[in-house]
């Protein structure tokens, strides 16, 4: 898993710098599953690369965890989210 999001964070755009930033902050397992929400919530991200440094930061203070995202991708493959 975590030889895959490192090839595929090139192809998100992602800076080897900007991946080795998340890994130095959450951890190889960790980081390689935001690259996986990250792919597939790729249409609604702008930056990959930005929003992956955005990430890193709020890992670095101790803000981040990537549970609520998986919890989230979840949430959405089985139709749970908000209607509007």
């Amino acid at each position: 898993f975590v030889t895959v999001a490192a090839l595929v964070r090139g192809s998100l755009g992602i800076s080897s710098s900007a991946w080795e930033a998340a890994i130095g902050a959450m951890g190889e397992e960790e980081a390689s599953v935001v690259i996986a929400a990250i792919l597939q919530r790729g249409s609604m991200i702008n930056s990959a690369g930005g929003y992956l440094r955005n990430l890193t930061g709020k890992a670095k203070e101790g803000k981040f965890s990537g549970w609520p995202m998986v919890m989230a991708l979840w949430r959405v493959s089985q139709g749970l989210t908000k209607k509007e």
